[in-house]
């Protein structure tokens, strides 16, 4: 009503009006109240597909819990789960090859545990990865020469049962890391600053696997440790120069040793050699002096057994014989006649002199 209307009619009836302005509102109002129902209807239907529909990637489970209490474990794929926060899932990477890092950190390397842990609220002060300060005192270990040395090294270990990782130990992460530290305490403690640091390395990686296995199991951690590898060890820091010293005097000492090695391997094969060789010639010369008797001896009996049935004969067959391979050997040969009272050369036999005869012949 109009204020002019109001100023010549006189003041309005309330009771009139209230009941024309709430009879025009639920005209208006009827199809927005259906309409507004309708879209919320359609809205809550959307978020319930929406929060009941989850993909478990190639490389992890899920583990579904119902009401907060394990339900069941499920493989990579597309699943369905109760909606409206009564079924909560964790995807858990069992097939990744997870690290932690001691005395170092690479860059850009997280903690798996903080996004698949539903205890994340109830955490250990240590993560996978070591404030600066807290590297530094983790690889600080005494030997069992009581030396000091810097050890660092790198475990990579995998999800071998997700629920045991999940629910059996608040902080699996954080625990691996304090048994890890432990075990490689206790290993190095059992050997000393230059089995550390030199030719004990593979020995020590090798027992520090399976004690970190076998804490691993008995705490009941879901966890299987697949390598142990030590990276960098030094000595401290005040004595470094002093030991990198010794240790440049152990290397040239294995130089040395294998120059005299290689020397040796090249002289010593050549001489064997030569051995050898003359061994064979010995034996061969031996073979031969034996062969050679054993046929005189046989040639020489045969003549004995010939000469005994006819002893003239062939001893003048052996003389003929023997003028035969003697004489040509002889440059000047002179005739002699036991008759005769002098020595008369009668005719100089030499091959020379024999061709200088046919050649003056006529």
């Amino acid at each position: 009503m109009s204020p002019q209307n109001e100023s010549k009619n006189g003041p309005p009836d309330l009771d009139k009006v209230a009941s024309e302005m709430l009879h025009k509102y639920k005209i208006l109002s009827g199809g927005k109240f259906k309409t507004g129902v309708s879209v919320l209807i359609l809205v809550l239907l959307s978020i319930t597909a929406y929060t009941s529909l989850y993909t478990v990637p190639s490389d992890s489970v899920a583990v579904v819990l119902r009401f907060g209490k394990f339900q069941e474990v499920l493989r990579p794929g597309l699943h369905l789960k109760v909606p409206l926060g009564i079924d909560r899932v964790n995807i858990v990477p069992t097939k990744r090859q997870l690290k932690q890092e001691f005395g170092f950190s690479t860059p850009g390397a997280t903690d798996p545990d903080q996004n698949i842990n539903p205890n994340n609220n109830i955490r250990s002060t240590r993560s996978s990865i070591s404030p600066a300060n807290d590297q530094v005192a983790e690889t600080q270990m005494v030997t069992g020469d009581l030396n000091t040395a810097l050890v660092e090294w790198v475990i990579q270990y995998r999800i071998a049962d997700p629920k045991n990782y999940l629910f059996e130990v608040r902080d699996p992460a954080g625990t691996l890391r304090y048994v890890s530290e432990s075990v490689m305490r206790e290993v190095v403690g059992d050997r000393t600053v230059d089995e550390v640091i030199t030719i004990g390395r593979q020995e020590i990686e090798v027992e520090a696997l399976r004690k970190m296995q076998a804490l691993a199991s008995q705490y009941v951690m879901g966890i299987s440790i697949d390598q142990v590898q030590l990276k960098n060890i030094n000595p401290p820091v005040p004595v470094q120069a002093s030991f990198n010293e010794v240790n440049q005097a152990q290397q040239e000492k294995e130089k040395l040793i294998n120059e005299a090695r290689r020397e040796y391997n090249r002289i010593i094969p050549l001489a064997e050699g030569e051995r050898d060789q003359r061994i064979r010639e010995a034996d061969g010369y031996r073979l031969k002096r034996i062969n050679e008797a054993e046929g005189d001896a046989l040639r020489f009996n045969a003549l004995f057994a010939e000469y005994q049935q006819a002893p003239e004969v062939t001893r003048r067959r052996i003389y003929l014989e023997t003028m035969q391979e003697v004489m040509p050997t002889i440059k000047d040969k002179i005739i002699i006649d036991n008759a005769a009272l002098g020595v008369l050369p009668l005719l100089n036999l030499t091959p020379s002199s024999i061709q200088k005869i046919k050649g003056q012949q006529p």
